[in-house]
């Protein structure tokens, strides 16, 4: 079966022959054609309908169990999404890889599949004004680092 884009195809504004191009959304890269004099772009059929099944993932929530095995706790992920990230990454499959594991914040972790990014890391930095009755009564800097967890630090300024 032949490729839609392995054919030439005319800008429908301007009559030109479009040149072959990559997209860069979210991440993921679309393949494209864009009209190299007005500028008009042409999504490849295919690659838009994984982007909007991304989008859809992205946008979903989902309820999942903690549960506890041995001295660890485990936590499902739905099939759905496991499955298409396999899909994304089809000579890779994921069962008993390795997966980095960062807790970024208070009720927040995050998982990192792509191994082959050793440098990913989470900095954050936040300030936090506590006021009673309109009067500043606490504030509070807090920084992390998940690649230097030791440089972690809470500050308590107290009242300003």
């Amino acid at each position: 079966m032949t490729d839609i884009f392995d054919n030439t195809i005319l800008c429908k504004e301007c009559n030109t022959a479009m040149k072959k191009a990559q997209i860069e959304k979210n991440g993921f890269l679309l393949r494209a054609l864009v009209c190299p004099k007005c500028g008009d772009k042409l999504i490849h059929p295919i690659d838009e309908k994984e982007f909007e099944k991304f989008v859809d993932l992205r946008n979903k929530e989902y309820n999942v169990k903690m549960r506890m095995v041995g001295n660890s706790y485990a936590v499902s992920i739905p099939k759905e999404i496991v499955s298409f990230m396999n899909a994304m990454n089809v000579h890779k499959k994921m069962m008993n890889d390795m997966v980095r594991l960062c807790f970024e914040d208070f009720g927040r972790v995050s998982l990192n599949f792509d191994n082959e990014s050793k440098n990913s890391r989470v900095v954050g930095a936040r300030e936090v004004h506590i006021v009673k009755n309109g009067k500043p009564v606490l504030h509070v800097k807090q920084f992390a680092d998940s690649a230097n967890p030791k440089n972690n630090k809470t500050q308590v300024l107290g009242e300003k």
